[in-house]
């Protein structure tokens, strides 16, 4: 017997520290229980805040959610995230929980209490048992895409980003969700992806896109993928990557692409391009993240390249706080004081640069060249 509770003990141990945990909820909204799959970052500490990813049909989408977030967090600059996923194959409970009428197209009265349980019952449950961000992404896949749009038409929107694959649309959906979505404020990213088995039957997706990508608001960023050559079930294996690489995308350091297509033909100021994308990571996702040093150096360049000198300086303040042991902050403001006119500032704060630690390509060498070279102006 104390062998058997050992055992237990283990297995128990092993479940408490695993990183995708299952859990019957009891639903106080829909009078039943229900399985739903968490996902905590291995890493997860209160000192941070996670994004919230809630997956519907999650026998078949979870595990390629988290996946997915596992790998760009790591590798392409997304933040880590706790991903919530409520299985509905049992008992066809999909058909139930998204259920709408086929006349009106609004939510059956299990559609609305279904509706209640993720926004009344577990999305507060993971508020209170987790740090989450104020961002919020729903994935959903046929009909229960479909079910995700109807978040849309509270005041204010429960989701910041919904990802929409292969959806079979409600009547009037296609025209309802473009009118919701001109007149929302709110930041919104929607994603909306078919595949090439639907696409050729579909009448009511073709006419949403068409409607969401004529609405010109700077709070709406929309992105529509048709895979061809995807049937109506690998859709989703197709999909999930590029919509979290179009959702995530200001979390990416600057790219090649971005640096000549949007920085170098923008006529805002340079440095503006990098207050603006951190800005509206910490508007959207709660917390202020880090100044990649690939960016700096990005935006150092373009200054460089549009002789937009004036950008030097805040770029120079924001090195002090981000990487106040190196060279860059000063190095940065050197340059900007010597285009100003003001060679005796610029060599004094050269010698500064020069006793700081060196960093990216920046050297003591280069500060040293600097500093003579103004010293020779002067006739030192």
């Amino acid at each position: 017997m104390k062998c058997i509770l050992t055992v237990l003990a283990f297995f128990l141990y092993l479940g408490s520290n695993a990183q995708v945990t299952q859990e019957i909820f009891e639903s106080f909204k829909l009078q039943e229980r229900r399985d739903v799959q968490y996902y905590i970052p291995e890493n997860y500490t209160q000192e941070k805040k996670y994004p919230l990813i809630i997956v519907l049909d999650a026998e078949y989408l979870f595990e390629n959610v988290v996946a997915t977030a596992k790998f760009y967090s790591r590798f392409h600059g997304m933040p880590e995230a706790i991903i919530a996923g409520v299985n509905q194959s049992k008992n066809n409970e999909r058909y139930d929980d998204c259920a709408f009428d086929e006349v009106s197209g609004l939510p059956s009265d299990s559609s609305k209490l279904f509706f209640e349980f993720l926004g009344m019952e577990l999305i507060p449950y993971l508020e209170t048992s987790y740090n989450t961000a104020p961002f919020k992404m729903i994935v959903g896949y046929d009909i229960t895409a479909n079910f995700s749009n109807y978040y849309l038409f509270k005041e204010d929107s429960l989701f910041n980003s919904y990802v929409s694959i292969s959806p079979t649309l409600a009547p009037e959906m296609e025209t309802r969700v473009p009118a919701r979505l001109s007149a929302m404020d709110k930041t919104i990213f929607y994603h909306l992806i078919t595949d090439g088995e639907k696409a050729k039957k579909d009448t009511q997706t073709p006419i949403l896109n068409t409607a969401i990508k004529a609405i010109e608001k700077e709070n709406l960023h929309y992105f529509y993928d048709e895979y061809k050559d995807a049937d109506h079930i690998s859709v989703a294996t197709y999909s999930i990557g590029k919509a979290f690489d179009d959702v995530f995308t200001m979390f990416k350091p600057i790219s090649p692409t971005e640096y000549k297509t949007q920085i170098l033909t923008s006529e805002e100021p340079v440095f503006d391009y990098l207050s603006n994308k951190y800005e509206m990571i910490e508007k959207l996702f709660g917390f202020r993240k880090s100044v990649d040093l690939n960016d700096i150096m990005a935006i150092y360049a373009a200054s460089r390249k549009k002789e937009d000198f004036e950008s030097l300086k805040p770029l120079a303040d924001l090195c002090k706080k981000e990487y106040p042991e190196t060279m860059l902050g000063f190095y940065f403001e050197g340059e900007y004081l010597e285009q100003m006119g003001e060679p005796k500032k610029a060599l004094r704060t050269f010698e500064k640069a020069f006793g700081m630690e060196e960093i990216d390509f920046l050297t003591k060498d280069m500060a040293l060249e600097k500093i003579d070279a103004l010293k020779a102006d002067f006739g030192y």
